[in-house]
């Protein structure tokens, strides 16, 4: 079926079925005083999703109630709740394996239980789109913003982007099934935000019309075979691999696993004009750099205008995309670096690697400021490690008005 012949005709919401170039680019925004978690609805409201299923965990809980809504309401085709996280990720593949258009959302320790679906999605060749709402997931409990889980994320063979704003996460939940559904890519795609910073706080956000909708998937463009009634799941693997000898099944797992890999770095093309690049950029010709993703950017921008006001000129990289990773971006924004500065909302400092592995004389970049289990990061905390690091003398932040 081509879903283009349906383009201008009508869902029994009403909704037109828009090519999503007009709809993300040219269609009329409305602004509306939206927290994450509402945005999240009012996405998939228009994303023209056959099944969601849901789990309830803190903090996207309330954006799987809200779909729930959507589903009683006639915007979403079927609706259910998973027994826990690792039942939902399982009936997820279930649905996609059977030709639906699949979102569901997650959350630390809930990303953790069900982590072992991730590869199989990939493996299996699922576009199911999983929103990610960052929090804590280490031992004391919290249930605080930190990106520690997207780390373990990274290798699954999933498409990962990280939203900075509520805006930015409206747009990609859309432009992440149109990606995600590309036949030469065709892989799971997590798009993240940071949890509470994003999900529970409100802001201005632009929405395309409520008339209007994506065009539905069609699970006959799949590089894999659709599950029907031609084809069973008993014929999804004829002559297992695995029965026949080692070799075999080391050859053909080598080999999926590169074409998972290079799925991946197909998306590219997919990707970046919807989302206007992989890295956005502000002064990158500066000597000192902010990069970051997520909300890190956030409390960046504003210690670069700090950092300013004391004559100091900082450039900023906020990385969109995880995976595809933005290797060459990367490397040509911070060519005119001396010190490249992550900020980021974990412990481990994974994004610090990542750009470390990327640029050349990687002793330029300094990892951090860190916080993680739901620590805030005061821009005030970031122009001082930037201080510090170029050797000037400060005040500590726990000092100042005293």
């Amino acid at each position: 079926m081509d879903s283009h012949s349906i383009i201008g005709t009508k869902n029994k919401k009403g909704q037109v079925y828009t090519d999503p170039n007009h709809l993300f680019f040219e269609a009329p925004r409305i602004p509306s005083f939206f927290t994450g978690s509402e945005v999240i609805k009012e996405a998939i409201r228009r994303a023209s999703v056959d099944l969601m299923v849901a789990y309830p965990i803190t903090p996207q809980s309330e954006a799987a109630a809200l779909i729930g809504e959507l589903y009683a309401e006639g915007y979403v085709t079927d609706y259910m709740r998973g027994e826990n996280e690792f039942g939902v990720m399982s009936e997820c593949a279930g649905g996609s394996f059977g030709g639906a258009r699949v979102f569901t959302t997650t959350a630390g320790p809930g990303t953790m239980r069900a982590m072992e679906n991730f590869p199989m999605w990939s493996g299996a060749r699922l576009p199911i789109e999983m929103i990610v709402t960052c929090r804590g997931i280490n031992s004391p409990l919290s249930i605080q913003p930190d990106t520690l889980e997207m780390y373990f994320l990274l290798e699954t063979g999933m498409l990962v982007w990280h939203a900075e704003t509520a805006q930015d996460f409206y747009d990609w939940i859309l432009m992440g099934f149109m990606v995600a559904e590309q036949p030469d890519v065709h892989l799971p795609i997590a798009i993240c935000c940071d949890g509470f910073f994003v999900t529970h706080t409100k802001d201005v956000v632009n929405l395309t019309p409520v008339d209007m909708c994506l065009p539905p998937y069609d699970p006959y463009r799949s590089p894999v075979p659709c599950m029907d009634m031609e084809c069973p799941p008993v014929r999804m693997m004829r002559d297992p691999f695995v029965m026949k000898s080692n070799y075999i099944s080391y050859a053909t797992h080598a080999s999926w696993q590169q074409e998972i890999r290079a799925a991946i770095e197909r998306s590219r093309k997919h990707t970046i004009p919807l989302l206007g690049g992989l890295i956005e950029t502000e002064n990158a010709d500066a000597e000192i750099l902010i990069v970051s993703s997520g909300t890190a950017v956030s409390q960046g921008r504003e210690a670069i205008r700090l950092l300013a006001e004391e004559g100091l000129r900082v450039g900023l990289v906020k990385i969109k995309s995880v995976r595809p990773w933005p290797y060459h971006e990367i490397r040509e924004a911070t060519k005119h670096a001396k010190h490249i500065f992550v900020p980021e909302f974990n412990v481990a400092g994974w994004m610090a690697r990542e750009i470390k592995a990327t640029v050349p004389d990687s002793d330029r970049v300094v990892a951090g400021p860190q916080v993680a289990g739901g620590m805030t990061m005061p821009p005030e905390v970031i122009v001082e490690h930037i201080q510090r690091t170029l050797g000037k003398s400060v005040a500590t932040l726990a000092a100042r008005g005293s």
